[in-house]
C-alpha cells in the first residue's frame, strides 16, 4: 500500500461503496485502528466513526457518487488531492473537497483531514 496514488483512490472507493460491510472491511483494511477523521462539519476517530460518517453523506447525497478531481499531490506519507460529489462520472461536481491523508509506514491510513470548498445550496 505504499502508493499514495492508490490509497487515495481506495479511500474514495470506500465512499462509493452501497454495501455496509463492503465497506467495512475496506475501512478496517486502509484505516489504522484509532485514525481520526476531521472535516468542518464532525470530528470523529477509528473505523466505526468514519464509518458513520460515510453511511451518513451516503444516506444524505443518494445517488451521488465521489471522484478525484485533479492529481495527487503526495509526498512523505501524506497526500492532498480534491474530490468532486457527482451525479455520474465527469459531471460538474454539487460540492467539491479537498482532502490531506496522512499514512503510517506500512501505508495504512492514520489520519484525514479535510476542507470543504463548495457546498450543494440549501
Amino acid at each position: 500500500m505504499s502508493d499514495l496514488t492508490t490509497t487515495v483512490t481506495r479511500y474514495l472507493d470506500i465512499w462509493n461503496e452501497a454495501d455496509a460491510d463492503k465497506r467495512a472491511a475496506a475501512i478496517a483494511e486502509l484505516f489504522t485502528a484509532d485514525a481520526p477523521y476531521i472535516d468542518p462539519l464532525v470530528a470523529v476517530e477509528g473505523h466505526e466513526g468514519f464509518g458513520a460518517v460515510v453511511a451518513g453523506a451516503r444516506d444524505q447525497f443518494k445517488g451521488l457518487g465521489f471522484e478525484l478531481h485533479g492529481t495527487v499531490d503526495a509526498h512523505h506519507q501524506q497526500a492532498r488531492f480534491q474530490w468532486g460529489l457527482v451525479t455520474e462520472p465527469g459531471a460538474e461536481p454539487v460540492a467539491i473537497g479537498f482532502d490531506v491523508l496522512v499514512t503510517d509506514e506500512e501505508g495504512r491510513i492514520k489520519a484525514v483531514y479535510g476542507f470543504l470548498d463548495k457546498v450543494p445550496a440549501a
